[in-house]
């Protein structure tokens, strides 16, 4: 596992052979990775996800962040996915391999499936408080928007760093997008209200 973390960080997802993880490996017999794993790919896919995982949560918001003066909660958990783009851009290339070698590989898809699945509930329990057990439905909507800011944000900074969103950027436009939401509901609310029509008035 050690050996095909440090390849996704040298040589990427699909430049990895089983060669180079036996030789990350201290030299290790290739066949040890089917032994072990049953494949190359598959090795690579459960030491991508576990780098995954230990890179989400060091990214997610720890008490110990709020200090005074310091920006709210989600703008810090942007920020620091922002920083990563230096420090953490070799594994994020690697995942976006990934991520293209599984519209040809159901293996691989179901495996990242399967992590965006759990992540989406621990997502809406960390950052909002919300209980899946309790509420399911709202726990998943808000897990996924948030999944999809930070595939969103990663993928920005990777391609166009000069051009891409910074923290208080994406804090200031999910307000605005927020408002008119609002504003939205309440307006179609007011028109349906305003569609309805008194019953006609009865004979004596």
């Amino acid at each position: 596992m050690t050996g095909a973390k440090r390849c996704l960080q040298e040589r990427g997802y699909a430049r990895t052979t089983s060669r180079d993880i036996a030789a990350a490996a201290n030299n290790a017999p290739v066949g040890t990775i089917n032994y072990h794993y049953g494949s190359k790919e598959a090795l690579l896919n459960a030491a991508l996800l576990e780098t995954l995982m230990e890179w989400g949560t060091a990214i997610m918001d720890r008490p110990s962040d709020a200090e005074g003066g310091a920006p709210e909660p989600l703008e810090r958990m942007w920020a620091r996915i922002i920083g990563s783009q230096a420090t953490d851009r070799p594994m994020l290339v690697a995942s976006t391999e990934a991520f293209a070698q599984a519209e040809r590989a159901p293996e691989i898809r179901e495996q990242i499936a399967a992590a965006y699945e759990r992540a989406r509930p621990e997502m809406a329990a960390h950052l909002h408080g919300i209980d899946a057990s309790a509420d399911p439905d709202t726990a998943r909507a808000v897990g996924s928007v948030h999944m999809a800011l930070v595939a969103g944000l990663t993928q920005q900074w990777l391609i166009d760093p000069d051009h891409a969103p910074s923290a208080h950027d994406v804090a200031a436009g999910l307000r605005v997008i927020a408002r008119r939401l609002e504003e939205e509901a309440e307006s179609e609310g007011e028109a349906e209200s305003g569609g309805e029509t008194e019953p006609a008035p009865t004979a004596d």
